[in-house]
């Protein structure tokens, strides 16, 4: 019981005095105060004193593809903490390697008559995934919010990085330094934010039909994108602009097992300015998505709908800032 108490005082930010009084349904307490301590109550997994229980905060889903990428647990810190600020439970939900699917993770958020669902990074960011999950919150009317693109039929509020201005950004940045080779590592061929980006850099460089083979495609993973870029590299690219971190250290580490030096002989651009990208070796140069404001964005739209004050429909996209830092310098020969 006391290490209740001390466990639930911590999280709510308040006394151990207070959590006590909370549990014991005694007065002396504001209801702001009254809701911190139940939400951490259940953050935390405690059962609530029976009488209590009628009282249950409403509960948010947040559906993460993973945890491994920095991105992730960043955005997973800024909308769980917004969400207690605004009296609602959040329950994580974190896919793995041969787990629980996104499709069963819905099956058991509508289980537990969640009030709404926020996505990031999930199939619906797959053109050729199936989305009949998603299909089935539509059907049961439950706010849903997704965090970056996704296919257009779904008709879900999405709050989404700009990917056109990104691109825009890093490849201005490549072609100052002198860069004329530059190459992209993207995700895979239906992944919509990938699409984006490209369609971006088609525009940016006016690429044509032979230019193809300064683009390849990879899983996010870093060993996925160590093969992509090596084939780049192999072709003469001396520039690429990649769709995350992790693909970009990938590339990094394409380029040291070709012999070759990042900088002085490849410049690489990543996207998320995700944790510890300045501790990497060398620092990464990125394009920081604004995390923080959209996922305060995305609980906000997800709250609008469930207090019943209509569903925006149109994306709201954020701007993403160009953070320049050790990964690229001047072309070769520059």
């Amino acid at each position: 019981m006391t290490k209740r108490l001390t466990e639930v005082a911590k999280k709510a930010g308040v006394s151990e005095a207070t959590v006590s009084r909370v549990l014991n349904g005694r007065d002396g307490v504001s209801e702001a105060t009254r809701t911190a301590v139940l939400t951490a109550l259940d953050v935390l997994g405690y059962e609530r004193p029976t009488k209590l229980r009628g009282e249950r905060a409403r509960l948010v889903g947040l559906v993460l593809p993973e945890l491994q990428n920095p991105i992730f647990p960043a955005l997973a810190e800024v909308v769980t903490g917004t969400l207690a600020q605004r009296g609602y439970t959040p329950a994580l939900c974190a896919r793995t390697i041969g787990g629980v699917s996104e499709m069963d993770y819905v099956e058991m958020l509508l289980d537990h008559q969640v009030s709404g669902v926020i996505f990031a990074g999930g199939s619906y960011a797959l053109a050729d995934a199936r989305h009949d999950h998603y299909r089935r919150l539509t059907d049961r009317g439950l706010p849903v919010v997704l965090v970056n693109a996704g296919v257009d039929e779904l008709g879900f509020p999405r709050v989404s990085t700009d990917d056109a201005v990104a691109v825009e950004q890093a490849y201005g940045h490549l072609r100052s330094l002198g860069h004329e080779r530059i190459g992209m590592v993207l995700g895979p061929e239906g992944h919509v934010p990938s699409r984006r980006k490209l369609d971006a850099m088609i525009r940016a460089a006016g690429w044509g039909a032979g230019d193809a083979e300064c683009v390849e495609r990879s899983s996010f993973s870093m060993e996925g994108a160590r093969v992509a870029a090596t084939k780049l590299l192999e072709r003469g690219v001396t520039g690429i602009i990649c769709a995350s971190d992790v693909l970009a250290l990938g590339t990094i580490r394409a380029a040291r097992r070709l012999g070759r030096s990042v900088p002085t002989d490849v410049s690489v651009v990543g996207f998320d300015d995700s944790a510890f990208m300045t501790c990497t070796d060398p620092p990464l140069t990125t394009v920081r998505q604004p995390i923080e404001t959209m996922g305060q964005a995305a609980v906000d739209l997800l709250v609008t709908q469930i207090e019943g004050a209509g569903v925006l429909q149109d994306e709201l996209l954020f701007e993403p800032e160009l953070v320049v830092r050790g990964s690229t310098a001047p072309a070769p020969g520059r």
